[in-house]
């Protein structure tokens, strides 16, 4: 299973801290892959869920652990120019139920019921039925150390 910290959060949700780059490593060294928000503008990559907020250098995102949600088309394309000298994660999405990321896997969108050992289970703490993940390759969550000790954690709130 692959524990992915979505934006960086661990815990719950920090939006004032989500995508900073300080914010994503700390949830890489507690030993988790990351989910970040980037985008390319004027020959630059930020990082950001909502605008381009972080300006990092290419170098910054060549790490394994990341999981690149390239929120313009222009990000994908600079993301994948990256390849073959670096294997870059990365995909783009709309409203589609589900994208195939560079690295192979299935990202779903919460609630998507089919999972398999290739998909990626998005934000499952958002999903008020019974969703059984424990069929998911992976878990990208804001409680994702809650995952990590028990897959049937679910929000109370």
């Amino acid at each position: 299973m692959i524990y992915i910290a979505h934006r960086g959060n661990i815990n719950g949700p920090i939006p004032e801290k989500e995508n900073h780059p300080d914010y994503i490593m700390n949830a890489v060294k507690q030993g988790f892959d990351v989910e970040i928000d980037v985008r390319y503008l004027n020959n630059k990559f930020y990082l950001g869920h909502d605008i381009p907020q972080y300006e990092v250098e290419e170098s910054f995102l060549k790490n394994q652990l990341f999981w690149h949600h390239a929120k313009n088309i222009e990000a994908l394309f600079q993301l994948n120019e990256m390849q073959p000298n670096f294997m870059v994660n990365c995909f783009y999405h709309n409203i589609d139920d589900c994208v195939l990321t560079s690295g192979g896997y299935i990202w779903t969108y919460p609630g998507i019921l089919s999972l398999c050992g290739q998909s990626i289970a998005v934000l499952p703490e958002i999903i008020k039925e019974n969703y059984d993940i424990s069929h998911a390759g992976g878990i990208c969550s804001d409680y994702i150390e809650e995952y990590q000790k028990d897959l049937s954690f679910k929000l109370t709130t």
